[in-house]
């Protein structure tokens, strides 16, 4: 029962920003208890991990199968043996993991596990089967809270998404008054989401009124990013620690508790912690935007190659700025050595294009060759009598043909080079540029492409470092190089314009009213729209890349391919 007189213990909170990998539950496992050990090396009492650190996340349709559930229900409960058996039973340890319900489906559980066993489980309402957030997929009823008494203070657990609604398991934990709140997270990045996040955690804590550790994973799943970010908060919205973003680690958090303050679920232990030198507790630098976005493309783009066991890359290096920025974010990812550049040259290529390629090999220091590709042009013009548009294209799928042939002879993963602006109307061919296994860029505008390749390079600047990517890269107009002087301009409007155009049309989701408002021409606006509109088919067969957006292309904005529906004023 709660005490009229409240006393207070110290509790050591060591807070783990790991990264797991979807389906890998033996290395999982592995990475939990090496936490753990370095838990119980700095004497903490509670080890929190992030949401379905036992399975990965997000599991997407593998929660849906019966096996994969039994399996990760199976390797929590061996997971407590083991933490037993290695001697860190006497830490509480709080991990996510995929469990079942009684009518076989799925659900986002946390473990509470001490001496060996499972002492306790919450189970949150519900599942994201991303998505990103496509929460009512799998909806499964459970308790409105948990609370367990550690050391006599009342520890409230909720998970992820729990804590961006302020009714269900928030109001209910704010009437049972806790002495603190652990929220173990799973969320991915999006530009400016930090800021948000604290906003809510600070609020959330307020709400309780109870101290509240939001921990966060790292690393990466096929096309989402996990920037850690972990965050602890006092009762009253202050931040006393945050745990640097994209960065595996342990943070631990040292807090003054009130004890008794609930009814709990599940008691462990009711004897207070004796008094200790706390820990002095740190506040990581945050990143700026452009530094936030780099490190998100290269984390992404490091774990889908690692992950998928893949052991180099390969893309085509046109001296442009586009693949000039992705093989400096490979790089950057993997190391120079497990980075493959190709320069394709047709008829129609300039010097300046094939300098800059071999300059941008040279600053990296990539594996570098090339491959004139006009005599395989000329083959198929021959066979094929192919003219204008048709003629441009074959030699865009020529590239791609060699780079996928390269791929399959050598065991590279094919980068694809397109941005965000391209896709958004079209600008790519299918099967030729738009090749590869995975697009680092594709949700970055062009004018975002520019802005990291010139802070890319100041970085290296501010290091003593060679820039990695040529100057002329970054200043010449973008062109494709399919035919005599063709630039970039003869199909679209200048870069900034076109991309000012998609933030409103795409990022705020606004039709012709909206960029009308803007004061855009409307039969621009008009072109525009079309273009996007039409081209949803490429969209929906281009590579999966790195979501550093809130509406990225295959993830956040899926349209139907056939429809008959015209943007329009009215």
């Amino acid at each position: 029962m709660k005490s009229g007189k409240q006393s207070q213990t110290q509790l050591r909170v060591a807070m783990a920003q790991i990264n797991p990998t979807v389906g890998a539950l033996e290395s999982n496992a592995d990475l939990i208890l090496s936490n753990m050990k370095q838990a119980l090396e700095h004497q903490a009492h509670i080890a929190l991990f992030p949401e379905m650190a036992m399975t990965g996340y997000p599991v997407e349709d593998l929660a849906l199968r019966h096996t994969f559930r039994i399996a990760s229900k199976k390797a929590v409960t061996d997971l407590a043996d083991r933490i037993a058996a290695d001697g860190f039973g006497d830490i509480v340890a709080v991990v996510g993991y995929l469990d079942e319900s009684a009518n076989k489906k799925p659900e986002n559980a946390v473990a509470i596990i001490h001496g060996g066993k499972i002492v306790a489980r919450y189970v949150k309402h519900h599942l994201p089967n991303y998505g990103v957030f496509d929460e009512f997929r799998n909806f499964v009823a459970g308790a409105e809270s948990l609370v367990v008494r550690i050391h006599g203070v009342d520890v409230g657990i909720a998970i992820c998404e729990d804590i961006w609604r302020s009714q269900g398991p928030v109001s209910d934990l704010a009437a049972r008054t806790p002495g603190l709140v652990l929220v173990p997270n799973g969320s991915p990045f999006e530009r400016s989401k930090d800021d948000l996040r604290e906003k809510l955690v600070k609020e959330r804590a307020r709400q309780i009124g109870a101290s509240l550790l939001y921990v966060n994973m790292t690393g990466a799943q096929d096309d989402l990013v996990f920037d850690g970010d972990s965050i602890a908060v006092t009762a009253k919205g202050e931040v006393i620690a945050r745990a640097p973003q994209f960065d595996d680690g342990l943070m631990f958090v040292d807090l003054e508790l009130p004890m008794g303050t609930s009814t709990p679920d599940v008691v462990i232990s009711e004897e207070p912690v004796a008094a200790y030198n706390p820990l002095t507790p740190g506040v990581a630098y945050r990143l700026d935007e452009l530094a936030q976005v780099w490190n998100a493309l290269v984390v992404g783009l490091r774990d889908y190659v690692t992950k998928n066991k893949f052991p180099s890359v390969i893309t085509g290096v046109s001296g442009g700025i586009d693949s000039s920025v992705v093989m400096a974010i490979a790089a950057d990812a993997l190391g120079r050595e497990k980075v493959y550049g190709v320069s394709l040259p047709s008829r129609y290529s300039s010097e300046h294009s094939l300098a800059d390629a071999a300059d941008l090999a040279k600053r990296i220091g990539f594996n570098y060759r090339v491959q004139p590709i006009q005599p395989m042009v000329d083959t198929f013009l021959c066979q094929l009598g192919l003219t204008g548009v048709a003629e441009e294209n074959l030699q865009a799928r020529v590239r791609g043909t060699t780079l996928m042939g390269l791929s399959n002879q050598e065991g590279h993963l094919v980068l694809a080079n397109g941005n965000k602006s391209e896709l958004a109307v079209g600008y790519s061919t299918m099967y030729g540029d738009a090749v590869g296994g995975y697009a680092p860029i594709k949700d970055l505008l062009k004018s975002e492409v520019w802005a990291l390749a010139k802070w890319r390079n100041a970085v290296a600047i501010s290091r003593g470092e060679i820039e990695p990517i040529p100057v002329n890269s970054i200043a010449k107009e973008p062109s494709a190089e399919l035919r005599p002087g063709q630039k970039d301009t003869d199909s679209l409007p200048d870069y900034p314009t076109l991309d000012r155009i998609l933030h409103i049309y795409i990022e705020r989701d606004e039709g012709m009213a909206g960029l009308l408002a803007a004061g855009f021409d409307e039969s621009l606006a008009t072109r525009i729209i079309r273009m996007v509109d039409a081209a949803e088919f490429k969209r929906r067969q281009y590579p999966p890349g790195t979501k550093i957006s809130s509406r990225a292309f295959g993830k956040d904005r899926r349209l139907p391919i056939t429809s008959a529906w015209r943007e329009a004023l009215s």
